[in-house]
């Protein structure tokens, strides 16, 4: 989903803590402390700013503005359109479900500072006019975070990393999760430093921040509210992003924080299991099953699935004890939607290849219920250990599986005979 993980990029919204109502301080406390950061994340990292970076105090207003600016000059119509299409066809959204607005209320709650990469700027949130010494943790983890996001900048180009990645979205996911991971990691690195002098994040500190991301975000009403999707893909770049970077630190040292966007991640499934992104092993992408009549369809958007996507969706319509079971064992997955000339009517077509024929088998076996859980109606009138169709709201769906792939085409305006 690629349109999404570009709108979740395109600001580099900020670590998920709420800054204190005061966080509006005198300028030249703020750039005392914003030099102090910078100093520690280069002595972290072994790599330098190349300049000081400059910096503005907002409102929440002006961040909700800035962010539907942005969004109406980066991401067309037409992606939007295909991006909650798919989303919807999957059934990670409700059908009534307005993406764009969504995304936007999602970012503006949940900022409070945040890196733009396009004008080289960091933006402080305030909600209060009133002014005083930046002083709390939370207030240095918020800026220390987007510093980090500001020194990945100057030294790797980040409009030029997320872009080269837009072509997968599983990928555009996993750069996010390196962008976002390795900021968070140097949030805890640099008050490590500051509390205890050594950088190294211990295993108990990495557990809190992950347990903190996820409980401080739940606090958050318009976050709350948003399909399970949405809130996953929000909290898996700072959480994984981070036991990631851990991870390659770990084997690498500050190597690591230049070799994950030299080297980028190519799939979830390698931020999710570093190993695999250490031995270079890359996804298995199927080709897509045939979609009867094409020539009646127009292609409006394609991309390819990863471990986090069917994580999420067996999670929902599975259990999650299921989803942590099984969806490490995908190893690839694609899709592409079309819609039909005549009346826009969609159709989703994908395949997913599995690591085996009982793995493939199992999420055969589960995507029954999510066939009959993301539809008000779902009526099948042929099953076999093999095959499944029917039809739903959508139109007829064909789902097949054969060794160790698994196949579906749904939304279909006649049955496949």
């Amino acid at each position: 989903m690629k349109s999404l993980r570009f709108l979740l990029a395109v600001a580099l919204a900020a670590a998920p803590v709420r800054a204190q109502d005061s966080a509006q301080a005198s300028k030249a406390a703020v750039t005392h402390e914003l030099a102090s950061i910078q100093t520690a994340l280069t002595e972290i990292t072994g790599l330098k700013f190349h300049k000081d970076v400059p910096y503005a105090v907002i409102d929440k207003t002006a961040l909700h503005s800035f962010l539907e600016q942005r969004m109406k000059e980066a991401v067309k119509p037409e992606e939007i359109h295909a991006e909650e299409t798919t989303l919807k066809m999957f059934g990670f959204l409700p059908a009534n479900y307005d993406l764009k607005k969504a995304t936007v209320e999602l970012l503006t709650e949940q900022a409070a500072a945040f890196y733009d990469y396009h004008k080289k700027k960091l933006f402080i949130l305030t909600t209060d006019e009133s002014t005083s010494d930046l002083h709390t943790e939370a207030e240095k983890m918020a800026l220390s975070h987007e510093l980090s996001h500001a020194l990945a900048d100057q030294r790797f180009h980040l409009e030029k990393y997320i872009r080269e990645g837009a072509h997968s979205d599983d990928g555009s996911a996993a750069r996010l999760a390196v962008m976002e991971g390795q900021a968070s990691w140097l949030m805890a690195a640099y008050l490590s430093k500051e509390s205890t002098g050594q950088t190294a994040v211990p295993p108990g500190v990495l557990e809190l921040m992950t347990h903190a991301v996820e409980s401080s975000a739940s606090q958050y009403p318009v976050f709350s509210k948003a399909p399970l999707y949405l809130r996953e893909s929000l909290v898996f770049p700072y959480t994984a992003g981070m036991l990631f970077q851990n991870a390659v630190y770990e084997k690498l040292g500050k190597d690591a924080f230049a070799e994950v966007f030299r080297r980028p991640p190519v799939s979830t499934q390698q931020i999710l299991h570093p190993e695999k992104y250490l031995d270079h092993v890359a996804a298995a992408v199927p080709a897509l099953p045939a979609i009867p009549d094409k020539k009646d369809f127009r292609k409006i958007g394609d991309g390819t699935l990863g471990e986090f996507d069917f994580r999420v969706l067996l999670e929902q319509y599975a259990g999650k004890e299921e989803s942590g079971a099984l969806s490490s064992h995908a190893t690839g997955g694609m899709y592409e939607l079309v819609e039909r000339k005549t009346d826009h009517h969609p159709v989703l077509a994908f395949a997913v290849n599995w690591d085996g024929p009982d793995s493939a088998a199992k999420f055969f076996r589960d995507y029954r219920k999510v066939l009959t859980g993301k539809t008000k109606s779902c009526e099948f009138e042929r099953e076999s250990d093999t095959e499944l169709s029917g039809h739903n709201e959508h139109g007829y769906f064909h789902v097949r599986l054969e060794g160790g792939r698994f196949e579906s085409v749904e939304g279909l305006p006649s049955q496949v005979h």
